[in-house]
Formats: structure tokens, C-alpha cells, sequence
């Protein structure tokens, strides 16, 4: 029922994309079969979590196969001169595996078998689909969503004390080392989330069975849920709204971002080096391009989601995340792609997303539904005041930065809270008393 539904809506979206003369994900994901993927480590992060309901030897098996196969396609594209511009020269072979396996599970397998090794398989394209999906979302919004709310959301910024302003100073000052750093932790947050899901789903060739709730679920919704707020709060960033997009980085990066500049679609030349003036804020006509994905920050809510469930793991997992989370962040708002309440916002989002998940997989209870309730209800108040309370919040920022940041504390405190008390807790085991020694 799932695939089904996972497999309509698709569907939708690419009926959606065709209308707007874009291609859709179903289309984008079929040309990286023969054609320069967009993005090779994926498609390897993808296998790789397909490759967690295989035995060692099939692993070995799959990855050498993978890596064969993007050997001949290069020796092909070689031959023949072809280019791999705006794609990666690896990948497709990863892609060649995970389909492979699906039609070993059709043909090959039966009962339970089949049924575990097409769960894998489907974890795998649902990793990569849920990537086409999202940049599918993003151009749709560009296409329909002719006005931007950025000013709202600047103007609310000053409340926190217009942080990417602050930040983006800082990541400027590092210049080329700083900005392809965080760039690397910025572009790569998906192949540090399977590291994270591949720990957690690594007793499933074992057990035979997937645990109940795991990272990709998480990754899945907050991509699936997410988009649908860009379409009702547009915000493109500050990068482009006051600044000149992509150019501003032209001295410092290695390569050139994939993102175009704003061009004279900008209100000001003003970020990173000077805080928009406060004035009564309106909605703002913008290009055709720009995405307009910054509310909530989504890869806020990724950062987050890695470093919730990296707390299990070992010590160093739980510093992997704890420091992808934190570079997430000075990547966000030095890179000038979110304002400070979006990551408010996004912060916000995924703990209520990840309330809910929880809470499907160990039954519905009092203090799941009340979780769940407030997080939306905050969440829904956080975007109503962006819009319509923005000018009151930057007059009067030292009564309401407080309180964003104390109405985020007390989703994080409730979270908290709920999830300790529903965890299992050890009982110590009873003491038997010593038999009194015969007289």
C-alpha cells in the first residue's frame, strides 16, 4: 500500500512538472540508467543501503559490479566523446545493481526472501526519488510562485540579531578553506545520513526484519512534507534577496554552485557586510530560477534529524553528528541560503515530524498526541508571526528573540522529556538472598 501510494503520487508530481515544461522525477531518474547522473554518491549511498539485506559475500559482489559497470560506461563515453557536464562520470553502475537486485527479488526469490530483498531495494530508490522529488519541488516553486516573502522574513531576522549577516562575515573571512569545507559538510548531508542509517540497519541481514523506526524514514517525510511549505511561504535567501547569488562567492570556491545569481532581481547589494534597513515589509516579484526553499530550512531539519538518531550510536557516531549538525548550520547561514528564523523554523519542524514517526511505531499515546499537537502549533505560529508580526518583532527584538528561541526550547524540552519516558528502561537484576549455613 505504501509503494502504492509512494508510486501515485510521483505520478502527480510528474504530471505537475510536465505542465510547468519541467521534467519530472520519474524522467530524471530514468535518464541516469545510460545518462551522466547528477549526483554518483547517491546513487552509491543508495546501494549501499540497498546492500544491508545482503550477506557479506553478495555485497562484495554487488559493489565490484557496480564499479565494473562504471568502468565500461566511462571507456564508452571516452570512445565516444561524450560530455558529463552538469553530471558526475560514476554512478550508473550503482543504479544498474539496485535495479539488478529487483529483478533477482521477482525472479529469483520467494516468500519472506523476496519480500526482504525488495524492501531493501526499495529503500535504496526511495533514497534517490526522494532527491529527484525535492529538485523536482524546488523548480515547480520557482514556476509558480512569482512573489517572495523575504522581506517579512529579514525584518523578523532582526529579532535574532540577523545572523546570517554575522556569519556570513565570519565564513567570508575564512575564504577559500572556510567556504569548500563547509561547502564538502553542506553538499554531502545525505551520504552522512546513510552512514548514520546504515549502523542502525546493520542487524537486518541478520534478523532478517527492519527495525520499526529509523533515519530514512525521518529523511523521507521531512522531504516529502517540506516542500509543501515552500509553496505557501516562498522565500528565496538572503544571498539572493540582498545580495548578488552565487557571484558573491566567485573568488573562493573551487567550483562553481549549481544555484544562479539573483542579478538585478535583488532589493540591495547589502548582504553579508550590511543589515537591511527595518521598514514595513511587502511581497517582492522574483526571477523564474531561484528556488524558494528556505522556509523551514530543510537541511536544518536533516542536521537535526542525523543528530537525534547518532545519539545511540558510538562515540564516534555521536560526534559525526553532533559536528554535522553544527556545520549544517554555519553552512546555512554563511552561504547566505537561510535567515536565522528559518532554522528556527526547521529546528522546530523535524522535532515535530520525529514525535509523530515515534509514536506510529510504538502505538499512539497521551503524550505522543499532546507532543505532536504542540510542535504543530508552534510550528504554525512561528510561520504566522514571520508574516504578519515580522515589523513588531524587529522593533521590539529584545522581548521576541527571546521568545522564538525560548518557543524552539520548549518543542526540544518536550521532546526530550517524551522520549525518555518511553524508553525501555533497564530493571536491575534481583538479589537472591544467601542460604544460612547448616549448623
Amino acid at each position: 500500500m505504501t509503494g502504492v501510494a509512494a508510486l501515485g503520487f510521483l505520478i502527480v508530481l510528474e504530471f505537475a512538472a510536465r505542465r510547468c515544461g519541467l521534467p519530472g522525477p520519474i524522467t530524471n531518474q530514468v535518464r541516469e540508467v545510460v545518462f551522466a547522473p547528477k549526483s554518483g554518491g547517491l546513487l552509491y549511498a543508495a546501494m549501499a543501503l540497498m546492500m544491508v539485506v545482503l550477506t557479506w559475500r553478495q555485497r562484495f559482489i554487488a559493489a565490484g559490479a557496480a564499479i565494473g559497470i562504471d568502468i565500461a560506461f566511462s571507456l564508452v563515453r571516452w570512445a565516444v566523446d561524450a560530455k558529463t557536464t552538469g553530471g558526475h562520470p560514476y554512478g550508473n553502475g550503482a543504479l544498474w545493481v539496485i535495479l539488478g537486485y529487483a529483478v533477482i527479488a521477482v525472479t529469483r526469490r520467494t516468500g519472506p526472501e523476496r519480500g526482504l530483498l525488495l524492501k531493501g531495494v526499495g529503500l535504496g530508490l526511495l533514497l534517490v526519488t526522494g532527491r529527484k522529488t525535492g529538485d523536482t519541488w524546488l523548480l515547480i516553486t520557482s514556476k509558480t510562485r512569482p512573489v517572495v516573502l523575504d522581506t517579512y522574513v529579514a525584518t523578523a531576522d532582526h529579532a535574532l540579531g540577523n545572523p546570517s549577516w554575522l556569519v556570513g562575515r565570519g565564513v567570508t573571512a575564512t575564504g577559500l578553506i572556510g567556504f569548500n569545507f563547509l561547502d564538502i559538510v553542506y553538499g554531502q548531508l545525505a551520504v552522512a545520513a546513510v552512514v548514520v542509517a546504515l549502523y542502525q540497519l546493520r542487524g537486518v541481514a541478520v534478523e532478517r526484519r527492519f527495525p520499526g523506526h529509523h533515519l530514512v524514514r525521518t529523511f523521507l517525510v521531512i522531504g516529502l512534507l517540506g516542500p509543501a511549505f515552500y509553496m505557501i511561504f516562498p522565500v528565496v535567501g538572503p544571498i539572493f534577496a540582498y545580495g548578488t547569488g552565487t557571484e558573491h562567492w566567485a573568488t573562493v570556491s573551487l567550483w562553481s554552485p549549481e544555484i544562479p545569481s539573483s542579478g538585478h532581481w535583488a532589493v540591495a547589494d547589502l548582504w553579508p557586510h550590511t543589515p537591511p534597513p527595518i521598514h514595513t515589509p511587502h511581497p517582492m516579484p522574483f526571477d523564474g530560477i531561484t528556488p524558494r526553499n528556505c522556509m523551514p530550512s530543510l537541511h536544518t531539519a536533516w542536521a537535526a534529524a542525523i543528530f537525534i538518531h547518532s545519539r545511540k550510536g558510538p562515540r564516534i557516531l555521536r560526534y559525526a553528528g553532533t559536528f554535522w549538525l553544527i556545520a549544517t548550520l554555519a553552512a546555512t547561514l554563511g552561504f547566505g541560503y537561510h535567515y536565522g528564523v528559518d532554522l528556527i523554523a526547521g529546528v522546530v519542524f523535524v522535532l515535530t515530524i520525529e514525535a509523530a514517526l515515534r509514536s506510529l511505531d510504538r502505538g499512539w499515546d497521551r503524550s505522543g498526541i499532546r507532543l505532536v499537537a504542540y510542535g504543530a502549533t508552534v510550528f504554525a505560529a512561528l510561520l504566522v508571526s514571520y508574516r504578519f508580526l515580522s515589523l513588531k518583532m524587529a522593533e521590539h527584538p529584545w522581548v521576541s528573540g527571546p521568545l522564538l528561541i525560548l518557543a524552539m526550547t520548549s518543542v526540544v524540552y518536550g521532546y526530550v522529556r517524551t522520549t525518555a519516558a518511553s524508553e525501555p528502561r533497564a530493571t536491575p537484576a534481583r538479589q537472591l538472598e544467601p542460604h544460612p549455613e547448616p549448623i
